[in-house]
């Protein structure tokens, strides 16, 4: 994967985390309420609001919303990018599977934008652990190398 490929993945999750944790961290009973938002609400049929639950939802995605930016600024850190990626892919992962269990609990329209939604979202943490050119590139060029005695 191209470096510059790797960054708009990154701006990707750092835009998701941020709007997300900013709603649930600090407008907590809207995020339950409104959540995703354009006149949907997935949250209600999950059971009923908990602030706890919201505020640290809000907190997680801030957390690696931060950790998105760090490896948006470091890009060319691979391990931080990659570390990232895992963060996220670990999330979503779990999180993805959680709502395809729940599905059952929306109507037609929103079980097909959560299925949509959530697998996106985990598409793009898992792109950022395809390995760069420029670590492939390095990768062989060290095999040749050594293969060839020098």
């Amino acid at each position: 994967m191209k470096p510059s490929a790797q960054r708009i993945l990154l701006i990707v999750l750092s835009f998701f985390g941020l709007v997300t944790g900013v709603w649930a961290y600090f407008f907590p009973r809207h995020w339950y309420d409104t959540f995703p938002g354009m006149g949907l609400s997935w949250l209600p049929q999950l059971g009923p609001f908990n602030e706890h639950f919201a505020t640290d939802t809000g907190a997680m995605f801030l957390g690696l919303a931060t950790l998105s930016i760090a490896a948006f600024i470091r890009s060319t850190n691979t391990t931080l990018v990659r570390v990232t990626g895992a963060a996220w892919t670990v999330f979503n992962l779990l999180h993805w599977i959680f709502h395809m269990r729940m599905l059952h609990m929306y109507e037609p329209r929103d079980q097909v934008l959560n299925a949509i939604t959530l697998s996106a979202i985990l598409v793009v943490s898992a792109l950022l652990l395809l390995p760069t050119r420029r670590a492939t590139h390095a990768a062989t060029k060290t095999v040749s190398k050594a293969g060839t005695g020098t």
